[in-house]
């Protein structure tokens, strides 16, 4: 029996659909190719940075209590900020996600009286209570510390607009941030080039500027990270590319000493900072997962340009197309109705490992103001490396793909979403 038969007789998944996602997967080997180098590059430095602080089984041991002199944790750091070319990391699994982790490095870098400068135009949804652009007063927001916000939007053709950042940064402003991947917005990622452009040329103007890259989603999907291109400090989350699906929680922060020294005071205490922390048993997990992170963004990468190619043949806009530049792993379809962006999402549930029988819905989400449906079938809860996919119930109704530890599963999860938009008849194949 051929794969397309078991795909057809064990998923439902129509015989054109399957035979035309053939087809257009063979278009794009080329970039497959290109991404498969990336992969093997990053690999190389990650075993680098391993053998070079002398990995052993030593380090996989857990430790309790305060976690003093947990050298495992600490070989880890070295090795995050040996391959991210950073000074220093805090690699945490008591860093609950990546919004955790940059609000460690915002509290602890930015005083009363400073301003924060987004030149990547308004940040990702759940970073707006943390700046005070959205929420309660007195929640504990940086507005409500004294740290003023603005934000410098991006070009029509989704540039970074550097006379616009020359004009907005005032004598005020101790930080200008860049949010690398999407988020919720129609636009390309900020590629590692245009960071290391954006951070020259802030520099020009103010030194003492700190620059720092919201990195979630762009870790190894190119042979450069944001550290080594200027970028002073960056954050993300292990439940995202660096923990290649085996971290069962955490986020980390690289970049200059000093930096991530205050962002480990405001992750525990001043004084203490991140020579405590236990690791529970997580050690083997983290040092595991980052060891096969680049070859899993290679899988989820892969994935996304399929589904993007598929779906422009179909007739949807995508961004980026399939052949583009990519700096994350999120792939944006656009559908233009809320009922194909909620079929396209139960579709991918249902192509999943994990709760495949469960029907996601439309619905209120902390941090987010407007309902949104979220689809994944994950082994780690939240997990966005493994295949996911959510989108926010507002015009004009657009869907982000993520995630696949494996590219067949992200191939079968978009041909099930194909499939639910043709069984709602909100698709024809021809």
């Amino acid at each position: 029996m051929k794969k397309t038969d078991i795909i057809h007789e064990m998923f439902g998944v129509d015989l054109k659909i399957l035979e035309k996602a053939d087809s257009i997967e063979e278009k794009c080997r080329r970039v497959f190719d290109a991404i498969d180098r990336t992969a093997a590059w990053n690999q190389s430095r990650v075993i680098g940075a391993m053998q070079k602080y002398r990995v052993s089984d030593t380090h996989f041991n857990s430790s309790t209590g305060y976690g003093y002199n947990d050298t495992g944790r600490e070989v880890l750091e070295q090795v995050y900020a040996e391959v991210f070319g950073a000074e220093a990391a805090l690699v945490r699994h008591q860093i609950t996600c990546g919004t955790h982790a940059l609000a460690i490095c915002l509290y602890g870098v930015l005083r009363p009286g400073d301003e924060l400068l987004s030149v990547t135009g308004r940040p990702y949804d759940t970073l707006e209570e943390i700046i005070g652009i959205r929420g309660k007063a007195g929640s504990g927001s940086l507005k409500d510390y004294g740290v003023s916000y603005r934000q410098v939007e991006l070009l029509e053709d989704g540039e970074i607009d550097y006379d616009s950042i020359k004009s907005a940064i005032s004598d005020k402003t101790k930080m200008v941030f860049l949010q690398r991947s999407r988020g919720y917005a129609w636009r390309k990622p900020i590629t590692v080039e245009d960071i290391e452009k954006t951070s020259r040329f802030v520099k020009e103007i103010n030194p003492h500027i700190t620059v720092m890259v919201d990195n979630c989603y762009g870790e190894f999907t190119e042979r450069r990270e944001p550290t080594e291109a200027g970028a002073d400090i960056m954050a993300g989350s292990l439940i995202k590319n660096p923990g290649g699906g085996l971290a069962l929680s955490g986020g980390y922060v690289a970049g200059k000493k000093e930096l991530v020294e205050l962002a480990a005071y405001r992750m525990t205490v001043p004084g203490i900072g991140g020579e405590v922390g236990a690791t529970l048993g997580q050690n083997r997990a983290l040092f595991q997962g980052f060891f096969i992170a680049p070859h899993t963004v290679a899988e989820s990468l892969k994935g996304a340009v399929l589904a993007a190619a598929l779906l422009e043949n179909l007739g949807y806009e995508t961004c980026p197309i399939f052949d583009h530049e990519r700096s994350d792993i999120i792939q944006a379809i656009r559908f233009n109705s809320p009922e194909a962006v909620i079929a396209f999402c139960r579709g991918i549930q249902k192509g999943s490992p994990v709760d495949s029988f469960v029907t996601p819905v439309p619905g209120d989400m902390p941090g987010y103001d407007c309902p949104v449906i979220m689809a994944a079938g994950a082994f780690v809860q939240g997990s966005s490396i493994e295949l996911s996919a959510d989108a926010p119930i507002r015009p004009p109704y657009i869907a982000y793909l993520q995630g696949g530890l494996v590219y067949e599963h992200v191939k079968l999860g978009v041909l099930c979403a194909v499939q639910e938009l043709v069984s709602n008849n909100l698709l024809n194949i021809p």
